[in-house]
């Protein structure tokens, strides 16, 4: 019996045996049918839709932002980019290619 179940727990089966694919419908089984519920997180989080967004991060061309400096049109390429009227910009950085020029902005935004 000990061996049985060492044997259960270590899976020394090979693949082409009874018990791997006994193993294989338990796991299909288990997959298919198992409720959506067991799997739902019981808590409900009452955020604003606006704070519930996950970050993003866009890249966007030198032609369409002058300044990096500049966050208000930053926000607005944005809001005409992601079309929300409530995006955030977190942060703004440079990105450059090898010789040093200015390639475009990758820009946080909520």
């Amino acid at each position: 019996m000990l061996n049985v179940l060492r044997k259960l727990f270590f899976w020394n089966y090979a693949r082409n045996t009874w018990q791997w694919d006994s193993l294989c419908v338990v796991i299909l089984i288990f997959i298919f049918l198992t409720p959506k519920s067991w799997f739902e997180n019981g808590e409900r989080w009452a955020y604003p839709a606006h704070q519930n967004r996950i970050a993003t991060r866009a890249f966007v061309s030198t032609e369409l932002i002058g300044n990096a400096e500049d966050r208000g049109k930053i926000e607005q390429v944005m809001r005409t980019f992601t079309g929300h009227d409530d995006v955030q910009v977190l942060n703004v950085r440079k990105v450059v290619d090898k010789d040093g020029n200015t390639r475009g902005y990758e820009v946080d935004i909520r």
